[in-house]
């Protein structure tokens, strides 16, 4: 059984900072990531790596304050964001998939609000 169970959302403010994490079972993946929707809003990509290198893309409005990484022993991906803003206030949801361009699995969202 597939599953993705992202951890470490919360409030905090402007100019904080958090990590999420996003612990994979069931399959191994080639490419991780993490979207984020804000109410009202349609679901966006913010990052993803691929896993068997060090690849990483980000999303230009989170660009130079989050990154991502992962722990191939661990099977985890992290978002390290750094500089938070009221804009960055969303679910984040952990995504996966066999490869690039193809999300087969998500977790279940974890919030992360940010006060001004």
């Amino acid at each position: 059984q597939v599953q993705l169970v992202e951890s470490g959302g919360g409030l905090v403010q402007a100019g904080g900072s958090l990590r999420l994490s996003c612990a994979a079972s069931g399959r191994t993946f080639g490419v991780m990531g993490w979207f984020r929707q804000a109410p009202g809003k349609e679901r966006e990509f913010v990052a993803r790596i691929i896993w068997s290198g060090s690849s990483a893309v980000y999303a230009d409005t989170v660009k130079g304050r989050f990154t991502i990484s992962r722990d191939n022993a661990k099977n985890t991906v992290y978002l390290q964001m750094n500089s938070l803003k009221p804009e960055d206030t969303a679910v984040y949801y952990c995504a996966a998939g066999i490869k690039l361009g193809s999300w087969s699995d998500w977790g279940q969202g974890t919030q992360v609000t940010v006060s001004s």
